[in-house]
């Protein structure tokens, strides 16, 4: 949607760039692993989004001719302007899929470019990568706890700026059937759905005859929102009258929307005077503030709720506000990288890596995902240890493994086939299908183990002394 040009980035990744430049380093290779360190909102389980967004962006990023006479006045040298002229990323990117269930620790995405390439995507890359994150595991948290019910996406007018559009996309991810973001719906291929405002019955001298002109309005995609005044003494009664004067004209009411008060208490009082109405087949949504924990509420109360329209906390990922993504060098110049923490859960794993998800003999998910050393033979893995506590390890002789890294962009050009929203969707809910429901809990989620190989470990170790020393 939006046009990106290559100075959406930080400052710093030109300034470093700059240099790595001057010193000839043009053409370093670099590895860079993309992963986050805690999983958003005490959930046991992310869902990566944004991928194809990415690759999408990267293969058409370059610098403009105004983006590089701004640069001018920012001390970069003419050498290095006329190469940023030319640039185009070129290098390898492997990724999971998009959608699939991720964890902490252990990377997500693998870059393989020349330093200076690495160093201008990682901005978009993080932006990008772990907003949807947050967002589709948000949005993945509230199809777990409503099961079946409609989930549209009302964030839009309380998202930060243009964040409302990639919001809606990755809500879709996550589970979402629809949303009311018209352009999302014509770029994405989204259904999109709407309800009235409280200004519509309000520009009316009565309710009645709101309704009654917005069902003339709107035959076929007719939803009444019955709060503005009095939902059980006034609203609900004259949606229902509409909806008889509705059906003597072959027509249907499609639902009524709650969006203050008591909506357990309202929803079932509504469908009691809907039912007595003979109007079984009116559903009932709601909104209002809704969040993970509402709608589990709700659903506990056995509220009458058919569609939930869920804004503010969905699109700006409360209380989570932010993933914490992180890009860290991990391979430079023919040598493994490895930045070191006093915590050592927080001190990188050098070298390129694959990432190995265990099965059982059963091919069903074993809970482990392993972190090995890029040429390591998964027949020969056995021994796996904890990240951050070294005694703690596992035998995996007896697990099938699936690779999860694999090359989504050769030489700059995308290798995978763009799918559509609701095929990624699809993915994603067979991948959570997959996760066994210990980690799925709403409280207090089963721990999903990250862990490292030997071989691994021990380069790790040996990086750790030598720059210690």
């Amino acid at each position: 949607m939006f046009d990106f040009t290559a100075t959406y980035t930080d400052q710093y990744q030109l300034a470093m760039s700059q240099v790595y430049f001057k010193n000839g380093k043009r053409n370093t290779k670099a590895v860079f692993d993309y992963y986050f360190r805690k999983i958003p909102y005490g959930s046991g389980f992310a869902i990566f989004a944004g991928l194809e967004d990415l690759l999408e962006i990267i293969t058409n990023l370059r610098f403009s001719k105004e983006d590089i006479q701004f640069l001018k006045q920012y001390d970069f040298e003419d050498d290095f302007l006329e190469y940023l002229e030319n640039f185009k990323f070129s290098g390898n990117i492997y990724s999971v899929q998009e959608g699939d269930v991720v964890f902490p620790t252990r990377p997500v995405l693998q870059v393989e470019a020349n330093l200076i390439e690495a160093q201008i995507i990682e901005t978009i890359l993080l932006n990008l990568l772990n907003f949807q994150t947050l967002i589709a595991t948000k949005a993945s948290r509230m199809r777990l706890v409503s099961r079946e019910r409609t989930l549209l996406d009302f964030g839009l007018r309380r998202a930060q700026g243009p964040g409302g559009y990639y919001a809606t996309r990755a809500a879709m991810i996550g589970g979402f059937n629809g949303t009311s973001n018209v352009i999302a719906g014509r770029d994405l291929d989204i259904p999109v759905s709407g309800t009235m405002a409280h200004s519509f019955v309000q520009s009316y001298d009565d309710e009645l005859t709101a309704f009654r002109e917005f069902a003339r309005g709107r035959p076929k995609a007719c939803v009444l929102l019955v709060d503005t005044y009095d939902t059980l003494k006034s609203g609900v009664p004259n949606a229902i009258t509409v909806a008889k004067e509705m059906e003597e004209q072959g027509q249907k009411l499609m639902a009524i929307r709650l969006d203050s008060g008591d909506l357990a208490y309202l929803g079932k009082r509504a469908r009691q005077l809907l039912d007595a109405a003979g109007l079984e087949y009116v559903k009932i949504a709601a909104s209002n503030q809704l969040d993970e924990f509402v709608i589990k509420s709700l659903q506990e109360q056995d509220a009458p709720i058919d569609i939930y329209g869920v804004g503010t906390n969905l699109v700006i990922g409360k209380p989570d506000a932010a993933l914490d993504g992180v890009y860290k060098l991990t391979f430079s110049d023919g040598k493994p990288r490895i930045k070191i923490s006093e915590s050592l859960i927080k001190t990188t794993l050098p070298h390129r890596k694959q990432v190995y998800r265990m099965k059982d003999k059963n091919g069903e998910c074993a809970g482990v995902d392993v972190i090995v050393m890029e040429n390591e033979n998964d027949t020969e893995l056995s021994k796996v240890f904890h990240p951050s506590e070294p005694y703690k390890f596992l035998d995996v002789s007896a697990y099938q493994k699936e690779a999860l890294l694999q090359p989504v962009m050769e030489n700059g050009i995308m290798k995978i086939k763009k799918r559509t929203l609701s095929e990624i969707a699809a993915y994603s809910k067979s991948r959570l299908a997959e996760l066994p429901l210990e980690y799925k809990r709403f409280n207090n989620p089963h721990i999903y183990k990250v862990s490292i190989s030997e071989k691994l470990k021990a380069e790790r170790d040996r990086l750790i002394s030598e720059h210690k020393m």
